[in-house]
């Protein structure tokens, strides 16, 4: 049996945090794990020791914020290759551009839109049917005559 993959999602907005996992859990076989906030974030990739394969990572929070929180993460050596989407209402070009510096795999803007949010977890969950390595296992297979 495989295991699932793990999704934490990262919100000072309960109602927020409630949306994205119940549109998640209704698409997606995964475990979902819920944060209030940065350090709450924090600790809980410490304590699952970086098993983690997806952050939905608000930017606006109060206390330490979505870019604060991601710098922390992309420091330690052990969690800085965790894939991170930042949520958001509104982001301004600076906080694009410091984002994209931290390697942010993409956007959501809030409020959800259930299919843009399946299908942009499930874009870095699994793996593209347009990656090289998978076309070349395709032409491997069809070079076999399978």
């Amino acid at each position: 049996m495989s295991k699932l993959p793990v999704i934490l999602i990262v919100d000072d907005d309960e109602l927020n945090l409630t949306m994205a996992k119940s549109i998640i859990e209704i698409k997606i076989q995964a475990e979902i794990i819920t944060a209030g906030s940065g350090t709450e974030c924090l600790e809980i990739i410490r304590q699952r020791r970086g098993a983690i394969d997806l952050i939905l990572l608000d930017i606006a929070m109060p206390g330490i914020d979505g870019i604060h929180t991601l710098t922390n993460i992309r420091e330690n050596p052990n969690y800085k290759n965790i894939k991170v989407i930042f949520l958001t209402a509104a982001a301004d070009k600076n906080t694009i551009i410091k984002a994209g510096k931290l390697k942010v795999e993409d956007y959501i803007k809030k409020p959800f839109v259930p299919d843009d949010l399946i299908s942009r977890v499930e874009k870095q969950l699994y793996p593209s049917m347009h990656d090289q390595e998978i076309q070349d296992i395709f032409k491997a297979l069809d070079d076999l005559g399978l």
